[in-house]
């Protein structure tokens, strides 16, 4: 499993520094009137921002666990309700609701077969040239941002990284496999054969040092090189 950390999916920082609530989680006058109009208690109105702001800030609802308590209390006490307010829902049907007007307001849609769609064939492409399932997901990433649809959960584009991943790798070695000569793959298959008094393989060879930066060693490793 890839970790998050080494890509460029959005996630809530460890500390949210004072300046970056106040820019990215101060709900604006007409968003607090929106709000406290389409919803029916103050548990949901703050539910409703909560993922407002998250979704204007990461593309994406993160789950209610992952959302730091500091967010809520700075977003509970910017629309002035009480202390004892928590952003549940009543049911799941209502949290479904609250992320289609969310969408709504982003004017984002919501796709996920597209979503799939279109990162899958971003990650193919580009799987030819790279191979750090990371280098993959935050390509698909910037394609997906570029598309304005909702960003798949971070589990289901490593799983896909992965997938596609083995599946180009496979295709390439095919391929490779395919213009060798008879000669040229029994000479492969012999390479973790063990040979001479020093009891090494021909892959031991094939990871000869170059040594240092000089004339007389470019010489040698070139020499190396075309013998492979």
């Amino acid at each position: 499993m890839t970790s998050i950390e080494r890509t460029a999916y959005p996630r809530f920082k460890r500390l949210i520094t004072a300046r970056e609530l106040h820019v990215f989680f101060t709900p604006s006058e007409e968003e607090r009137a929106w709000a406290e109009e389409v919803t029916d208690s103050d548990e949901h109105q703050l539910a409703l921002l909560v993922a407002l702001k998250s979704y204007q800030r990461m593309g994406c609802f993160p789950k209610a666990y992952d959302v730091p308590e500091q967010v809520v209390e700075f977003v509970r006490r910017a629309v002035e309700l009480p202390e004892s307010t928590l952003p549940v829902y009543a049911s799941g049907r209502t949290a479904e609701r609250h992320r289609s007007w969310v969408r709504g307001r982003c004017g984002v849609r919501y796709d996920g077969q597209a979503a799939r769609g279109l990162a899958q064939e971003t990650m193919r492409v580009a799987a030819a040239s790279k191979n750090n399932p990371a280098d993959l997901i935050n390509i698909a990433l910037e394609k997906l941002v570029e598309a304005n649809v909702e960003i798949p959960r971070f589990s289901t584009l490593d799983a896909m990284a992965s997938t596609v991943r083995g599946q180009v790798n496979e295709e390439i070695l095919a391929g490779i496999q395919g213009r060798m000569t008879e000669e040229e793959r029994r000479r492969l298959l012999g390479l973790p054969d063990v040979i001479g008094l020093d009891r090494k393989t021909l892959f031991n060879a094939l990871k000869q040092n170059p040594g240092r930066a000089t004339w007389s060693h470019f010489k040698r490793l070139k020499g190396h090189l075309d013998r492979i």
